[in-house]
């Protein structure tokens, strides 16, 4: 069972070695991996990091089709399909809450599976629907 959940973004600088993630962080994910827990990310992450590597917003030093399965590898991350937990989930959240679909999926997966997420998006930072990963 994961432990955390990654937005997006969180998995790609975790795996791309970005500076944007500290380096608690980068660690603390390191060891999650490494004791055979690795974090998760929503499937619709997936779908994210391909449509930033099409318009050319992700560099990857691989092809996309070598580097996305390895990036998403059991050893790596857990994939959490869309379900009808995270449909009911996406139901529950406020009516207000983030318009991006993406990010509505994320939240909702978190919450439908219990785990922090781990990201650095300041609009769902804010909207407190989620509770947020500390390393």
């Amino acid at each position: 069972m994961p432990s955390v959940l990654l937005d997006t973004h969180v998995w790609l600088w975790w795996l791309l070695g970005q500076p944007e993630l500290s380096a608690a962080e980068r660690d603390a994910l390191d060891v999650l991996a490494a004791a055979g827990t690795p974090p998760a990310i929503s499937a619709i992450s997936l779908w994210e990091a391909q449509m930033l590597a099409s318009k050319g917003r992700l560099k990857l030093d691989a092809p996309l089709t070598h580097w996305l399965p390895a990036a998403a590898a059991p050893d790596t991350v857990t994939t959490l399909p869309l379900d009808a937990g995270i449909i009911l989930a996406l139901d529950a959240l406020p009516t207000g809450f983030h318009g991006d679909p993406a990010d509505r999926i994320i939240v909702a997966t978190a919450r439908a599976h219990g785990l922090p997420l781990a990201t650095r998006d300041s609009n769902i930072r804010r909207s407190r629907t989620v509770k947020l990963w500390k390393p």
